[in-house]
């Protein structure tokens, strides 16, 4: 695989507060060096200025911890063939109102499809599953979201309420981040829509990943975390990342370094996260860790993946996992 000049890893939140981000760069020596965690920022600017940093004829490699991509049952409801084609038109037309989390249970649509917009009190799944003509949650997952193998499953993408829902942050980076990207025209490339991983990292081209930070705990200690609010499990998690680093020749700038030492206390679980997903990333460049998409159609067009979730049967991970 070919080393992307610029990794980019956004750990992402509905609430700019809670977006945080670290970056690794490729020296001429063939070593990354790290850096981070900061604030994302301004996100009208944000790919523009990753491109800046790799410069030409750079890669960049950018991977944001929101879903990209939609449930296939959803899909075939709304004449979703192709979700990366689609996500221009969201937000105009008969999908104008599709960044608005809808109020009411009545307001639930194929064109506004998220819900609801508030409190608990009144609200209730059982609105969004007869909104969306089903019965259960699983039709409203995604494949790679449906866990199983020793995996948690994800929150549905349409619900958003809860300390692991999704939704809100999708449409933030779907409508802030992708649409304008495919919209200019320029080397913006989604995986694996447009193609397996290896074959994406090609001189000026933008390639954006789904991660799950969550998702890499496990490829780098094979022990629970524990609680990450808890600054001593992030110090103890931080030291195996630093032991990595040392093995594959990967360097830690010192102002990442103390702030691993000390758990993370400049933006808490964010900027921990954002950091972890960045080294699993780091763990796939150097060919530690397989992207994992399964070769099937729905998914490389219609619903996307989690980078490194290696593939599970439709048949596993059924439960209802929102909170």
């Amino acid at each position: 695989m070919n080393k992307p000049t610029l990794v980019y890893h956004a750990d992402w939140g509905s609430k700019p507060s809670k977006r945080w981000c670290a970056t690794a760069t490729l020296s001429t020596d063939g070593r990354y060096t790290v850096s981070g965690p900061t604030p994302v920022g301004e996100l009208t600017v944000l790919l523009k200025n990753l491109r800046d940093v790799a410069e030409e004829p750079g890669t960049v490699f950018a991977g944001f911890d929101f879903p990209i991509g939609v449930p296939a049952h959803y899909a075939k409801r709304a004449g979703i063939s192709s979700f990366r084609d689609f996500l221009p038109k969201f937000g105009s037309g008969v999908w104008k109102n599709f960044y608005t989390v809808c109020d009411t249970k009545d307001e639930i649509a194929i064109y506004r499809a998220f819900y609801p917009n508030g409190g608990y009190t009144g609200r209730r799944k059982a609105d969004l599953f007869q909104g969306h003509g089903v019965s259960s949650i699983e039709p409203l997952l995604r494949r790679c979201d449906r866990g199983g193998n020793g995996q948690r499953q994800a929150c549905c993408l349409f619900w958003t309420l809860g300390g692991n829902q999704v939704g809100k942050a999708a449409l933030i980076g779907w409508r802030d981040v992708l649409a304008p990207a495919l919209q200019d025209g320029t080397n913006v490339r989604l995986w694996p829509f447009d193609g397996s991983l290896d074959s994406l990292f090609k001189p000026g081209y933008v390639v954006i990943v789904e991660t799950y930070p969550a998702e890499c705990y496990g490829w780098f200690s094979d022990r629970p975390l524990g609680r990450k609010s808890d600054p001593e499990n992030r110090k103890k998690f931080s030291a195996l990342l630093s032991d990595w680093a040392g093995i594959n020749d990967v360097i830690i700038e010192d102002g990442l370094s103390k702030e691993m030492r000390d758990g993370f206390l400049t933006g808490n679980d964010d900027a921990f996260d954002a950091v972890v997903g960045l080294f699993g990333m780091l763990r796939v460049c150097l060919g530690q860790r397989l992207s994992g998409e399964p070769d099937d159609p729905l998914i490389q067009d219609v619903e996307g993946w989690i980078l490194g979730r290696h593939g599970i049967s439709v048949a596993d991970g059924v439960g209802d996992g929102c909170m």
